[in-house]
C-alpha cells in the first residue's frame, strides 16, 4: 500500500460497483454528487467511486460505503433533464477510503493506493494454472450462459497476463454489485484469482441446474401441449355424439371426491364407481343407475360435522322458552349435553318419548336440536311396513332408493344430527319384511357405528347421531326395539298447564300467523279456562290450538268489517266466537246409589271418569256385559263376580241367589270402545252393592284391577285418572297400595283437595266405599 494519502473529490454509487478498467457511465442527480463532479472537472477530471451499502440512505457517510472504491477519470459528462447528470468514467486503481473531509457541500474522500511493486510475487507455474483454469472455466462459463458473445470470449481468452485476465473477466461477466464489490475488494492476485474462480464455478453450476430444469419443464410443457390437443380432438367427437355434458358431469364428481370428507375406502370406492361410470356412458339406463348412485355417496356426510352446543345456560333457557313443564326430558337433554362437554365425546342416548297426542313430544325434539346447535331431521315411520324403508333397496331393483334413515343423513348433510324418528309404534309389517326388526340395528348403539344400507352398501356411521323416538302406546312397540330406548313418558297436560301454554306459546303464535297485535285482542282468563274445560277434551293441547287460531281469524274478520280497534273475549261472549260448548265433566252423582259406582280410566286423550251401573233381576244365573267392553274388561267382569260368590257368605247371600237372578252390567256410552286392566275393583263394588242392596259412597272414585282372590294389582295411567276424578268434584280416590311411588312423585297441583287412599285388597275397597248403617 502506498503511503501516499490523496484527497479527491468522491461519489457514493448506488447498486454499482466500478472496477479498474471499466468503462461505463452512470447517472447522478444529488447535489453533492454533481458538486464533486463539477470539482474534478476543474481539476485532473480524477474522482474516487465507493459503493453504498445501503441503496436506500441518501446522504451516506463512511459507516454506510464499503472499504475499498475505485479511483476514475471522468471521460465525459452529460447534462440530462431534470438536473441529472450521465458520467462516462474509466477505472483506473484500487483505493482504500481512509475518510470524508467534513464539506457541507460535496464528499471529498481521503484515500491511499495500492502499489503493485509491493504484492507478493507468484511463480510463474502457479500463474500458468490460473491462466489455463480460469479460461477452461470461463469458456464452460460462456457456452452454458449464451450471454456473452463469441467474439468476446475470443478476444478475452487471448490475454495472457492473469490479472487483465481476472479483470476482463470480472468487467465483463453480469453479476451484481456485490459480487463485482468482492472482486474490488480482493486486491493480492491470489486472493482475486480464487474469489472469481469461486464465483465462475457457482455461475456455471448453477446454470446446469438451470438448463436441467428447463428440460423438465420443456418435457412437460411438450406432454401438457399433447393432452390439450388430444383433449380437444376428443370434447369435439364429444360434442358431436351428444356426450359433452356426460363428460362435465365425470369432471365434476372427480373434482367433489377429491374435496369430500371421508375415508380412503369411500373415496376409493367412488372414484371406482366414477371409472365404471364413464365406460358406461354409451348405455343410458345403466348410466343413470351409477349416476344415481355416486350422487348418493358424494351427498352423504362421512366425516363431515357439525359443532354442538356446549352451554348449558343457554341450552336450558331455550328449553325453558320453548316448552312449559316437561322437567323430566328437559333434564335427561341437559344430562346429556353436561357429559358430552366433560368426556368431549360420549354416547348418544337414544329416547323415546311416550305421551297421549298433542303433548308436544314432535316439537320439543325441535327445541332440543335448536338448544344443543343440531341439524333437525324427522323421519315419520307411521304405516311404513316394507323393510326396505328403513335399509334401502339393493341396486339390483329397478328405482333402487337408499333407506330412510340414508336420505335423512344425506338432508342433515352432517353426521351429528338429531334425528327425530316419529310414530315409532304405528310401524307395521307384512310380506315384504319385518320394518321393527330393521330399525333394531340404527337403535342399538353397540352396532349403529356401521349401519348397513342395501343401497350405500358402504358402513355408515350413525353413533354420532342423537335419535329421538315419539309413540302414543307403549304397547305396540316390539320388546326387542322397546329395550334398545330409553324410555320417557310425557303425560296429560293439567288444566293449569294448558292455561301456561296457551297464554305463553299458543296464543302469541296463533296471533302472529293472523296478523294480530298484542294491542287488538285480549283474552280473559276465566274465557281461556272455559276454552279448555268446556270445548276441548284432549291430553295435550291440539286442539286448544285450534280454538284459538278460531278465535284470532273471527278477530282478524270483526277488525276488518267493523274497523273495531281491541277485541276482548270474555266469557259471556265466548260462544260468539266459538259456538255453544261441546263437552260437559260428568260430575259426582248427589247422593250414594245402589249398584253405581265412579270408576277411573284412561283413555287416548288423557283421563275420564267411567260410571259403571249394576242390575240384578230375577232370572236364570245368567250374566251379561254391555257397553262396548273389550276382552280385558270382560275378564275383569267375570274375575269380579267369582270373588263375590266366594264371599257370598259373609254378606248373607244365599246360595241359590246367582241361579235365580240375573246380573247386567253396563257402561255408559256404549259406543265408545273401552278396554283395558284397571276396572275390575270398580265393577266387583258395583255387583256387591246391587245384589246385597248397600248404597255406594257418590264421593268416591276407584282404579284397580282384581284377583279371585281379592288382591288388588297396579294401574297405569295414574297422573290422568287423578285429573279426571279432581275435575269431576270426587272426594276420595282409591288407589292400589303398589302405586304409593307414583302418587309421591306427582305435583301437589294433581294430587292437592283429594284424599288418595291406598288399598290391598277388596276387604278395604268395600268398607270404604259402601255405606254401613
Amino acid at each position: 500500500m502506498s503511503d501516499l494519502i490523496i484527497m479527491l473529490p468522491a461519489i457514493a454509487l448506488r447498486g454499482t460497483t466500478i472496477l479498474p478498467d471499466m468503462i461505463v457511465h452512470f447517472d447522478i442527480s444529488r447535489v453533492r454528487s454533481v458538486k464533486a463532479v463539477e470539482e474534478a472537472m476543474l481539476h485532473d477530471q480524477k474522482i474516487f467511486l465507493i459503493t453504498q451499502k445501503d441503496t436506500e440512505v441518501d446522504d451516506p457517510g463512511q459507516a454506510d460505503v464499503y472499504k475499498i472504491g475505485t479511483v476514475a477519470v471522468i471521460k465525459q459528462v452529460v447534462k440530462l433533464p431534470k438536473g441529472v447528470l450521465r458520467v462516462l468514467v474509466e477505472g483506473l486503481e484500487r483505493a482504500e477510503l481512509l475518510g470524508f473531509e467534513p464539506r457541507e457541500d460535496m464528499l471529498e474522500a481521503e484515500i491511499v493506493t495500492f502499489e503493485k511493486d509491493g504484492a507478493e510475487p507468484v511463480s510463474e507455474n502457479v500463474i500458468e494454472a490460473m491462466l489455463r483454469n480460469l479460461k477452461e472455466v470461463f469458456a464452460v462459463y460462456c457456452q452454458e450462459s449464451q450471454k456473452i458473445s463469441r467474439e468476446l470470449m475470443l478476444q478475452i481468452l487471448e490475454f495472457d497476463d492473469v490479472e487483465k485476465l481476472v479483470d476482463q473477466i470480472a468487467i465483463n461477466m453480469p453479476v451484481s454489485y456485490e459480487q463485482r464489490q468482492k472482486l474490488l475488494e480482493a486486491v493480492e492476485l491470489k486472493d482475486r484469482y480464487e474469489t472469481l474462480s469461486v464465483l465462475l464455478s457457482n455461475e456455471v453450476e448453477i446454470l446446469k441446474i438451470r438448463a436441467e430444469f428447463q428440460n423438465q419443464v420443456k418435457a412437460r410443457i411438450d406432454k401438457n401441449q399433447k393432452e390439450y390437443i388430444l383433449r380437444e380432438q376428443l370434447k369435439l367427437i364429444r360434442e358431436e355424439l351428444g356426450e359433452d355434458n356426460v363428460q362435465s358431469e365425470i369432471e365434476s364428481f372427480k373434482e367433489k371426491a377429491e374435496k369430500l370428507r371421508a375415508s380412503k375406502e369411500v373415496k376409493e370406492k367412488i372414484r371406482e364407481e366414477i371409472r365404471r361410470f364413464q365406460n358406461v356412458i354409451s348405455n343410458p339406463s345403466e348410466s343413470a343407475v351409477i349416476r344415481g348412485y355416486i350422487e348418493t355417496l358424494l351427498g352423504l356426510p362421512w366425516d363431515k360435522m357439525s359443532r354442538d352446543n356446549r352451554d348449558l345456560k343457554k341450552a336450558r333457557k331455550i328449553l325453558a322458552e320453548d316448552h312449559y313443564g316437561l322437567e323430566k326430558v328437559k333434564e335427561r337433554i341437559l344430562e346429556y349435553l353436561a357429559v358430552r362437554t366433560l368426556t368431549k365425546k360420549g354416547d348418544s342416548p337414544i329416547i323415546c318419548l311416550v305421551g297421549p297426542p298433542g303433548t308436544g313430544k314432535t316439537s320439543i325434539a325441535r327445541s332440543v336440536a335448536k338448544a344443543l346447535n343440531k341439524t333437525y331431521v324427522r323421519i315419520c315411520l307411521g304405516g311404513v311396513r316394507d323393510e326396505a324403508e328403513i335399509r334401502g333397496h339393493r341396486r339390483t331393483y329397478v328405482g333402487a332408493m337408499p333407506g330412510r334413515i340414508a336420505q335423512g343423513m344425506h338432508q342433515a348433510g352432517v353426521k351429528n344430527p338429531l334425528m327425530l324418528l316419529d310414530e315409532i309404534d304405528k310401524v307395521s309389517s307384512d310380506y315384504k319384511g319385518d320394518t321393527a326388526s330393521a330399525l333394531l340395528e340404527v337403535l342399538d348403539s353397540e352396532q349403529n357405528s356401521k349401519f348397513s344400507d342395501h343401497y350405500v352398501e358402504i358402513p355408515i356411521d350413525l353413533s354420532e347421531v342423537l335419535f329421538i323416538a315419539t309413540a302414543n302406546d307403549v304397547q305396540k312397540i316390539p320388546g326387542p326395539l322397546l329395550d334398545r330406548m330409553e324410555l320417557i313418558e310425557i303425560t296429560s297436560y293439567t288444566e293449569n298447564e294448558k292455561e301456561h301454554i296457551a297464554r305463553e306459546h299458543l296464543l302469541p303464535k296463533q296471533m302472529k300467523a293472523n296478523g294480530i297485535s298484542e294491542q287488538q285482542l285480549t283474552v280473559s282468563d276465566k274465557a281461556l279456562s272455559e276454552i279448555i274445560s268446556g270445548y276441548t277434551k284432549e291430553a295435550g293441547v291440539r286442539s286448544l290450538e285450534r280454538k284459538l287460531g278460531q278465535i284470532c281469524r273471527k278477530t282478524a274478520l270483526k277488525i276488518q268489517e267493523s274497523g273495531e280497534k281491541k277485541v276482548s273475549v270474555t266469557v259471556r261472549n265466548l260462544e260468539e266466537y266459538l259456538g255453544r260448548k261441546r263437552y260437559n265433566v260428568n260430575k259426582a252423582n248427589p247422593e250414594p246409589e245402589v249398584g253405581i259406582v265412579r270408576g277411573l280410566a284412561w283413555t287416548s286423550v288423557g283421563g275420564d271418569t267411567l260410571q259403571i251401573e249394576v242390575n240384578v233381576m230375577p232370572g236364570r244365573g245368567e250374566f251379561r256385559l254391555t257397553g262396548q267392553l273389550g276382552d280385558v274388561m270382560k275378564e275383569s267382569a267375570q274375575a269380579g263376580i267369582s270373588y263375590i260368590r266366594s264371599i257370598s257368605k259373609a254378606y248373607g247371600i244365599k246360595e241359590e241367589f246367582f241361579k235365580k237372578h240375573d246380573i247386567h252390567i253396563h257402561i255408559p256410552e256404549g259406543a265408545v270402545p273401552k278396554d283395558g286392566p284397571s276396572a275390575g275393583i270398580t265393577m266387583a263394588t258395583a255387583m256387591l252393592s246391587a245384589i246385597t242392596q248397600v248404597p255406594v259412597r257418590a264421593d268416591v272414585a276407584m282404579t284397580g284391577e282384581i284377583t279371585l282372590r281379592g288382591r288388588v294389582l297396579p294401574i297405569g295411567g295414574l297422573k290422568e285418572k287423578l285429573l279426571a276424578a279432581k275435575k269431576a268434584g270426587i272426594r276420595i280416590v282409591l288407589v292400589p297400595d303398589r302405586n304409593k311411588s307414583d302418587v309421591q312423585e306427582m305435583d301437589a297441583e294433581i294430587t292437592g283437595g283429594l284424599d288418595i287412599r291406598y288399598v290391598e285388597g277388596m276387604e278395604q275397597v268395600l268398607e270404604t266405599a259402601l255405606v254401613r248403617e
